[in-house]
């Protein structure tokens, strides 16, 4: 049976479908091949890229690179900035705006400004903490810390930060969190790593105001834990593309909300 349209991240005006995304394996390659791809014009490039990104998101797969409407050539040199970020075991951060459709819908053109004010929370947030910025598309956020503690600091303080801000037309803007740490490899592009992988696992089934934390990052942060924070347990899940269940833990500090729906679990 053919695949439907939906299927495609781009379909040119005679009807040929380039890029599949109907499944993990399909939107990783259709990711890898994009900047190879002659669109007709920016306007069905910048289509496709957001298919794209939604398909990314829906198997919860990170695209390193893919920002600023483009698709960072492997080919390329590898910048400054890439050149400086943490390498050895390192602890990413990942946030992502609940409900971010439904705020474009009822904001439409003041989305926007939205969207910088949450990236600019966070990214301040991630510097006062000692992390980086690694990449930032759509409503995500990844930002990498050398150590944990760094890396709870900074999620507790960008989910009070959200709650303190007054947002347009009295709109509740939230954010869920995860942590996950481990030793990617960091190449031209970005991290490349199974790592980087889980921590958008992690992040994908928490809810807004949510900070949900590996396992890996409970023990490495153990020695270190930062004062007035705590860990507990929310039980041992199956993540999509996780080979092993993982065993999850949400972040309560102080002026943060505690108790949340189920964590978004997909069932087998």
């Amino acid at each position: 049976m053919s695949l439907p349209e939906r299927a495609f991240a781009y379909v040119d005006a005679n009807g040929r479908r380039r890029l599949p995304i109907h499944d993990e394996a399909h939107v990783r390659n259709a990711l890898a091949r994009f900047d190879r791809v002659a669109f007709e014009n920016d306007a069905a490039r910048d289509r496709a890229r957001r298919r794209l990104l939604q398909a990314a998101k829906r198997f919860g797969i990170v695209p390193i690179g893919f920002m600023d409407g483009q698709v960072r050539s492997e080919r390329s040199v590898r910048s400054p900035d890439l050149a400086t970020l943490p390498t050895g075991a390192v602890t990413f951060l990942l946030t992502d705006i609940e409900g971010s459709t439904a705020l474009l819908r009822r904001l439409r053109d003041g989305y926007p400004p939205v969207l910088r004010d949450v990236r600019s929370l966070i990214n301040a947030a991630v510097r006062t903490a000692g992390g980086r910025k690694v990449d930032a598309h759509g409503d995500e956020f990844l930002a990498v810390f050398a150590r944990p503690a760094p890396a709870l600091l900074a999620a507790v303080e960008i989910q009070r930060a959200l709650l303190e801000r007054t947002w347009p037309r009295g709109l509740e803007v939230r954010v869920r969190a995860g942590i996950h740490g481990g030793r990617p490899t960091l190449t031209e592009t970005g991290y490349v790593g199974l790592a980087v992988h889980t921590v958008a696992r992690v992040c994908f089934v928490g809810h807004g105001g949510q900070i949900v934390v590996s396992a890996q990052t409970k023990t490495a942060a153990a020695r270190a834990m930062p004062s007035g924070m705590r860990l507990r347990r929310l039980g041992t899940h199956r993540l999509a593309g996780i080979p092993r269940p993982a065993a999850l833990f949400q972040l309560e500090a102080q002026g943060l909300g505690s108790r949340f729906p189920p964590l978004r679990i997909s069932a087998p």
